[in-house]
Order: structure tokens, then C-alpha cells, then sequence
């Protein structure tokens, strides 16, 4: 089914995000978290594209698991790093064999070691060029990436959005933001993007925090700040990873939580291929259920622990 479709039900949209492994071992453990999530009725996940196409023959075959075997609805991402135009035709064309109806288009990270994005030649320089790119050739669903704390690479929001606003004008019906810990952030990115005249969905990226260096690190990769109370309340717990994750879990509900009741259209969860955070976050959303209050903003309380 197409994520366009989804997104016009009347219900919020979960995603879980998963990432392909490097090994067989780790593909099996991965499959062990599909297993444990699929009962919560994702709407769809989605499954990343290494840079340079490292991973793109396990971006096809999981998706494709997961939507034959498992039943869930796939998102392929897609990047143009170290991608030819024929190279670019070669995926999609096997992404389109593997009944995948939706897609993720992206620009990617610089190869490691490399400060800037260079396109290779005959490639594409950004994700507003893959996304028509794909839609003058295919009748995928596209998505994109958006930034509620800006695009590292951008001067300023101004900039961030106009740019954005090309991305959906060649073909992205909907966008999912980069982790953020702060909903100030995207409630403030949505309000602005809709100034902008940007109209399609924007759903919120959420991770359950379960360990909290990694977190930091990942963050770190990303340009994704952590809010100082929620830095503070987790070194208190002196590294007890148990801890960390209790809290992080109770973190994310609540985050979501205001998320759904201020009128986001769905959570977009990284999972980071773990089942736990993202299974007792979701699960408490099917429980109480916080999109049927009312659809405003609420503000943000300070963190307590």
C-alpha cells in the first residue's frame, strides 16, 4: 500500500526504521525484531541504503522480507552518493520487481573521510533532484528527510525551507524530520514550513533512548541536540544502562504523547534494530491513545525525573 494512502486514513501513521546488517547473524537478530514489533501494527517500516549503494542489496532483500513474510507495508530508502544515473535506474527498477510501492529520497552523507557531498558523474547533488529524478520515471510514493533543528549544511531555516520546498515540488507527498528531543522544535518547524508554503505531512522522527553514550554519539553524527535537562537527568543514573532506558522510554511516551495531541500525523520511530524502547513507546500509544484530545500544541514542561 502507498504511504500517500496511509497518511489520508483518519488514524495516526506509525513507522519503525530499521537499518540492513553486515552480517547473517545480525540480519536473523533483526528479523527477531520484526517478529516482536509486527504485532503493534506499524503502518509501514522503513529500511536504510548504505552510502554509495554499501548496502543496497540488503536495503532490497529486507524490504521485501518484511513486506512478503511478514506482511507490513516497506519503505526503501534511496541515496544519490556514489550513484549514476543508470546505477540509480538499476535499484529502482529492483525495488519496483519487489512490489515496493514507496520510497525515500535522499542525498546521503559524504563517503567517510570526504568533508563535502561531491556527485559522482553522471550522478545527482541533492534529494530534490533524485525525488524527480524518481517521479518522471516511476509511480513510487516518495518521501523525504526534513530538519526541525536546520540542515547543517544550510545558512539559515529561510534557506532550509526553500530548499525543502523544491524537494516536494518534484515529487515528495510526505517528510519525515531528523531526531530531535525537544518538541518546541517541531512544532516551530511545522508552523514555519507551513508559512512556506510547504503542505504535505510532516512526520515526527522519535528514538527511544536505551543507552545514552550511544545516543550522544549518534546525535553527535547527526547535528541533533539533547536537551540539557534530559543530559542531566541521565548522567545522574552514573551509566546504569538499565536505567537509562527506563527513563528514555518514559522520555519518548511522553514526547509522542504531546506530539500526537499537538496534531502530528503519525511517529516515526528509530529503532535502531531493537525491539524493547520501540515496542513499550508504542505500546502505551495504542493504550491511551493521545491524538483524540484536543489537536493544539501543548507547551513543553521541563523534564522531570
Amino acid at each position: 500500500m502507498r504511504i500517500d494512502e496511509i497518511l489520508g486514513g483518519t488514524e495516526p501513521v506509525f513507522s519503525i526504521e530499521f537499518f540492513p546488517p553486515k552480517t547473517p547473524e545480525k540480519v536473523e537478530d533483526l528479523f527477531e525484531t520484526v517478529e516482536a514489533l509486527k504485532p503493534l501494527a506499524p503502518n509501514y517500516v522503513s529500511v536504510t541504503y548504505g552510502a554509495g549503494g554499501a548496502t543496497r542489496d540488503g536495503t532490497v532483500e529486507i524490504a521485501n522480507r518484511i513486506k512478503q513474510e511478514y506482511g507490513l507495508e516497506a519503505m526503501a530508502h534511496l541515496s544519490c552518493v556514489g550513484e549514476t544515473q543508470e546505477g540509480l535506474v538499476e535499484i529502482l527498477d529492483r525495488f519496483h520487481e519487489a512490489g515496493i510501492e514507496n520510497v525515500l529520497a535522499l542525498r546521503g552523507d559524504p563517503p567517510r573521510g570526504e568533508a563535502a557531498f561531491r556527485p559522482p558523474e553522471g550522478g545527482l547533488s541533492c534529494a530534490a533532484e533524485l525525488a524527480g529524478f524518481i517521479s518522471e520515471r516511476y509511480d513510487f510514493t516518495i518521501g523525504g528527510a526534513c530538519f526541525p533543528e536546520v540542515h547543517p549544511e544550510a545558512p539559515d531555516l529561510e534557506a532550509d525551507l526553500a530548499y525543502l520546498k523544491t524537494k516536494v515540488d518534484a515529487g515528495a507527498s510526505f517528510l519525515i524530520t531528523q531526531l530531535f528531543f525537544d518538541n518546541s522544535l517541531y512544532f516551530d518547524f511545522v508552523s514555519a514550513a507551513r508559512e512556506a508554503g510547504i503542505g504535505v505531512p510532516i512526520i515526527p522522527g522519535v528514538i527511544p533512548i536505551t543507552s545514552f553514550d550511544q545516543i550522544v554519539r549518534f546525535c553527535d553524527r547527526c547535528d541533533a541536540s539533547i536537551p540539557e535537562e534530559l543530559a542531566r537527568a541521565m548522567h545522574a543514573l552514573g551509566g546504569d544502562t538499565e536505567a537509562e532506558a527506563l527513563l528514555g522510554v518514559a522520555y519518548a511516551a511522553r514526547q509522542c504523547d504531546e506530539l500526537l495531541a499537538g496534531g502530528a500525523p503519525g511517529i516515526h520511530f528509530y529503532a535502531l534494530n531493537r525491539a524493547p524502547g520501540t515496542r513499550a513507546v508504542l505500546s502505551a500509544l495504542r493504550a491511551s491513545r493521545p491524538w483524540e484530545r484536543a489537536q493544539a500544541p501543548p507547551p513543553s514542561p521541563e523534564f522531570a525525573v
